[in-house]
């Protein structure tokens, strides 16, 4: 079946000289090494199962790129204290058509799975399972349906690949369009009719609905749609603006409102709060209080918008949301750093907050213990901190890929 309808549209342990000296410990129960904390964010850690919602792996979606330096996925993942990530890549910019990029970058993260000894995770017992056995897993994901290009068939499909998370939109619009992307001037009046027979499909198979990237009219359409929860993977509350007036004034398009929070929440749905605009830890908990004032506990998870691994290089002047980068921001799909020696000519440096046991200035400790350790200092309970940290999301992801 095709719709047509008009319009287009950061080495692994690269901080390891900064904890040269610093004492390793290993978590009974996790088995993991992890820099030297304190018990109690320890023993959270341990207890509570840390999922990032929004984590772009680098992999090649052209055949000339395949098969791709090897990644160390495993290792970053024990390393920062996550149980899992939703695994995402997207498909518009690069050259090409968006279907056969899609296609390759999926058998991309086979390989590198494969080579990690890693496996999907495809429903929530999935993950905990995984997690018992201290196993790291993923949740494959898509930013954006460039690659159905107005064929619906194509979301059964990516379903029988192991895709259980599917971003609508992303920074263009796909050549067929599934709704208003929020950075972008409204031309659909909201969601399309295409968007809304992905959304019926996705809750017919069993694939969790992310409405990031959608401005609010299509968020409001979607929600009448679906008879699942859904989620907004990745953003910020649009009062909660950081210190950098530059990065504020780049992000905010991308940030969403109180009201916007507040419509998810009302239809048991959750909010990602993402790393950027908070210059520390503590800056990002305080980030995710601010919106779980707003709309509760039980509505809010965590969606860095970061890379665990080695980002691929970015061509320089092609940085967040603009031709080519990809990305959806400073650590979207395109916002990347350079090959391993150095970026070469024409080439960016990688930035402070790209990679997510990086994403703050001189951290020296895998990220879900940085935030663990914070949310502590801000107030929040370890029960609180379970649910934020991947339990509402283990919820929400297990009502929207119940058979």
């Amino acid at each position: 079946m095709e719709f047509q309808t008009s319009g287009s549209r950061r080495q692994f342990l690269s901080t390891a000289a900064k904890t040269a000296g610093a004492t390793i410990m290993l978590h009974p129960r996790l088995g993991w090494a992890a820099d030297a904390t304190e018990p109690q964010v320890a023993d959270i850690v341990a207890k509570t199962l840390g999922i990032d919602t929004h984590n772009h792996i680098d992999v090649p979606l052209i055949a000339e790129e395949m098969p791709g330096p090897d990644i160390d996925l495993n290792g970053e993942m024990k390393r920062s204290g996550l149980a899992a990530i939703c695994m995402t890549f997207a498909t518009d910019y690069q050259p090409g058509d968006a279907y056969d990029r899609f296609l390759k970058g999926l058998a991309s993260m086979d390989r590198q799975l494969e080579r990690n000894s890693m496996k999907r995770s495809l429903s929530a017992d999935d993950v905990r399972t995984a997690h018992k056995n201290s196993q790291p897993t993923v949740i494959q994901a898509i930013e954006g349906g460039h690659f159905l290009q107005g064929h619906i068939e194509r979301v059964e499909e990516a379903y029988g690949r192991g895709l259980r998370h599917f971003g609508l939109l992303h920074d263009s619009d796909a050549s067929v369009p599934l709704g208003d992307v929020y950075t972008n001037p409204p031309r659909y009046g909201g969601l399309t009719s295409f968007g809304a027979a992905v959304i019926k499909e996705c809750n017919r198979l069993g694939i969790l609905i992310d409405l990031a990237h959608a401005n609010i009219q299509t968020t409001e359409a979607a929600l009448k749609i679906t008879t699942r929860p859904v989620i907004v993977s990745h953003t910020g509350l649009d009062t909660q603006l950081g210190s950098d007036p530059r990065m504020a004034q780049m992000m905010r398009p991308r940030l969403i409102s109180k009201e916007q929070a507040r419509i998810v929440a009302n239809a048991g749905g959750l909010v990602g709060v993402w790393t950027h605009l908070a210059d520390t830890p503590l800056d990002y908990a305080k980030n995710v209080r601010a919106l779980v004032d707003l709309i509760g506990v039980d509505h809010v998870c965590i969606g860095t918008d970061t890379k665990l691994t080695q980002p691929s290089p970015r061509p320089m002047g092609r940085g967040p949301g603009g031709p080519g980068s990809g990305g959806s921001g400073p650590g979207g799909s395109g916002s990347v750093g350079p090959p391993p020696g150095g970026p070469g000519p024409g080439q960016q440096r990688p930035r402070v907050g790209e990679r997510t046991n990086e994403a703050w200035q001189d951290q020296s400790t895998g990220f879900y213990y940085v935030v663990v350790d914070a949310m502590l200092k801000t107030g929040f309970t370890a029960d609180e901190i379970g649910k934020i940290g991947g339990g509402n999301f283990l919820r929400v992801f297990g009502e929207a890929v119940k058979k």
